[in-house]
Order: structure tokens, then C-alpha cells, then sequence
């Protein structure tokens, strides 16, 4: 059970913590398709770049302690796509399955229900039930599904897209 939370936008000074809880998604698991580790410096550049396109960039604070974070991106760079977001979201590793990422997805949500945000996707390495499940459980509704796109620790991976079409 995840007790006394804060979620906040992300400081600058949040960097050092998010690459700590990042890596280990790098390094160890078929999550994301980074395969270097990530620097304090290089995740501060990606915050400021999220800020400065005007997207919402968000943490989960326990007693202190950065446990969580997700943010909404770019998701093409043509214009015509300028309503549409890709969204992550990162959990201390020990947190998962308390329902952490479900709180701090739903407020990433609303923040982007609050911007000119019409679709919200979710890309998801497959298989991965726990990221269906939780992007499901959010309403999304997989409309896509691309056979072996990405190589990491050799073998082929799948992609999927998870869409939520925001009401305003």
C-alpha cells in the first residue's frame, strides 16, 4: 500500500533520482529499447525539453523520496500531429503491483485533459500483461500491433499502441 504520496511536477534537481530509477529498466528488462544508461545530465535535458514543449512532466514523492515519475512527449513531429501524445511512466522497481502507477497515471491524465491534448498513446513492449492491464484498467484500446520492430538482448520484440482518446 502506498501511504503519504505526493505527486508533483518534476524539479530539474530530480534528474539524478530519475536515472537511478531508470537504468535498472535499461539495463535489465525489455521495458524501453535504450540499451545505455542513462546520465543525470542527459535525463535533465530530456525534463527541460518535455517543459519547454509545454508538456506535463510529473513524480511520485514518498516522505522525500522521487519513487515514480511519468511525463507525455512528442509523438510525431508534423504539425498535424500536435494533439498527440506518448506517454511513460517508471516505477521504483520494488513498487510495482501497489497501485503507484495507476495514481500517477490518472494525474498525468488529467493534466493532459487540461491541454489541447485530443489522443493520449501508450507504446507497450510485448508481451507485457502488467502494461496492458494498467493501461486497460485506464480505458485505452490497443489499435495497433508491430511484429518484431525492436532487437535488444538478442532476440526480436513486439510493439503495441494502447489509445485513449480524451473527452473535452
Amino acid at each position: 500500500m502506498i501511504e503519504n504520496l505526493e505527486i508533483r511536477d518534476v524539479k530539474t534537481s530530480d534528474a539524478a533520482t530519475i536515472a537511478r530509477i531508470y537504468n535498472p529498466y535499461i539495463l535489465d528488462t525489455v521495458i524501453t529499447f535504450e540499451e545505455i544508461p542513462v546520465t543525470p545530465e542527459e535525463i535533465g535535458s530530456r525534463i527541460t525539453t518535455a517543459l519547454n514543449l509545454g508538456y506535463p512532466y510529473i513524480v511520485a514523492e514518498q516522505e522525500g523520496q522521487v519513487i515514480g515519475y511519468a511525463y507525455a512527449g512528442q509523438w510525431r513531429t508534423r504539425a498535424a500531429y500536435k494533439h498527440t501524445v506518448e506517454t511513460s511512466i517508471y516505477l521504483e522497481q520494488t513498487l510495482r503491483g501497489q497501485g503507484l502507477g495507476k495514481i500517477l497515471y490518472k494525474t498525468l491524465l488529467q493534466r493532459l485533459q487540461e491541454l489541447d491534448v485530443h489522443v493520449v498513446l501508450g507504446v507497450i513492449t510485448l508481451p507485457n500483461p502488467v502494461s496492458v492491464e494498467l493501461h486497460e484498467k485506464l480505458g485505452f484500446k490497443e489499435v495497433a500491433h508491430f511484429k518484431e520492430v525492436g532487437y535488444k538482448f538478442g532476440r526480436w520484440l513486439d510493439v503495441g499502441f494502447w489509445q485513449l482518446n480524451l473527452e473535452k
